[in-house]
Parts: C-alpha cells; sequence; structure tokens
C-alpha cells in the first residue's frame, strides 16, 4: 500500500566478499547496497526491480522483482461534452481518478436515490429541461469513496433562438459606434478636401474683381 516501507533484500552465496547494486528496469542504478528501502513508498515507484551482486571473480544478476503498489482512489474529475447544451441533442458526462486497483463508478443524480448510471461514461440522449440539475460521480474502492459534482443547464430551442438573438443585437450595438465613427471621418476628410480644391477659385475671382475696378490708362 501506499505510505508503507517496503525492504527490497539482495543475497548471493559467494567465498569471497560480494558487492551489491539495485536498478530499476530501464533506469540507472538506485544504490550500491545490499537492501533497497522505501521508507514511505509511493505510486510512482511501481516497476521492475534488480539487483547485481559481483566480485573479483565475476558478475550476477538477478531476475525481476515485480513492485505493484496500490493507493486509494484520487478525487475525480468531471466533464460535461458538449459544454452548451441545446435541449434534444446528446450530452456525455465523464468521470475519472487514478486508483489502484481499479476502482468502481456511479453516476446519481441530486436528491435521486437511485443511481443513474454505472462506469465512468453516463450519457444522456434526447436530453430535456428536466434534466437540468446537479450530478455528482461516486469513486470506490475497499478503501472507501469519494465523489465530485458538475451542474447542468438545459437550453430549450426557444430559448437558445432568444440567446442568439441578443447576441446578434448586442454585436450591432457594438459596431454602430465604430460605423458612426468611421463616417464622421470620412464627412470631416471630404470638407477638408474640398476646402483646399475652393481655395485657388476664390483667389484668381477677387484678382479678376480688383482688375475690374481698376481702369487702364
Amino acid at each position: 500500500m501506499e505510505g508503507s516501507s517496503v525492504t527490497l533484500t539482495c543475497n548471493s552465496d559467494a567465498q569471497s566478499a560480494v558487492n551489491y547494486t539495485w536498478y530499476k528496469k530501464n533506469q540507472t542504478l538506485l544504490n550500491k547496497e545490499p537492501q533497497l528501502v522505501f521508507s514511505s513508498i509511493q505510486s510512482s515507484d511501481s516497476g521492475e526491480f534488480y539487483c547485481s551482486a559481483e566480485n573479483e571473480l565475476g558478475k550476477k544478476t538477478s531476475p525481476y522483482i515485480n513492485i505493484n503498489v496500490k493507493h486509494r482512489p484520487n478525487l475525480p474529475s468531471v466533464s460535461v461534452s458538449p459544454s452548451e447544451i441545446v435541449e434534444g441533442s446528446s450530452v456525455t458526462l465523464t468521470c475519472s481518478s487514478d486508483a489502484n486497483p481499479a476502482a468502481n463508478y456511479t453516476w446519481y443524480k441530486e436528491n435521486e436515490w437511485s443511481p443513474k448510471a454505472s462506469g465512468q461514461i453516463f450519457t444522456i440522449t434526447d436530453i430535456r429541461a428536466e434534466h437540468s440539475g446537479n450530478y455528482y460521480c461516486v469513486v470506490q474502492d475497499t478503501t472507501g469513496h469519494y465523489n465530485s459534482t458538475l451542474h447542468l443547464i438545459v437550453v430549450g430551442g426557444k430559448s437558445l433562438l432568444i440567446m442568439n438573438i441578443i447576441r446578434l443585437t448586442l454585436v450591432v450595438l457594438m459596431l454602430i459606434p465604430l460605423f458612426v465613427i468611421s463616417l464622421c471621418l470620412r464627412m470631416k476628410k471630404t470638407r477638408s478636401l474640398k476646402t483646399e480644391l475652393n481655395e485657388p477659385v476664390e483667389m484668381i475671382e477677387m484678382r479678376e474683381t480688383i482688375d475690374n475696378m481698376n481702369p487702364v490708362i
């Protein structure tokens, strides 16, 4: 069990002194002692181990010994797919927890005593508004049980249409100020351009007027 103390001991019959080395499969050596001690073994320590015995006459390697560290389930995580639930669609609830040995999964709806489903995956086909509410997944093994909750909100067809209309309205309201600003800038630019084009014409007209007032001698 996870958290317990575990000792692996390597022995070899030899007439001269033997040096011992402990290894984990596919990893480097762990120590150079006859014993490999785990004072508080963890699930990550699971795997295959072996030792070697060596002296001046040669080296021998032991068979593998497998360590399978059992541990209670972790707090389960729950998820729902799709995230936006529309009435009449199919919805999948998923529950997962790391446990050794494998745990049992059961789905419940809040305020209902009978289970809705067993297993990690709970699928609701043709979901309706009355399916809305809190669902929780219970993970259980010989050491105890744990649960996590998620909340489902089922959106009806009319409600979804209203939501989409509201979203479209909000987008339009956001775009109107930008359109007005853009229009004002265009009008301002057009007026400025007209003013620049009209100035030379006005100067020519003034000159012609002055010439007409002065008689030619």
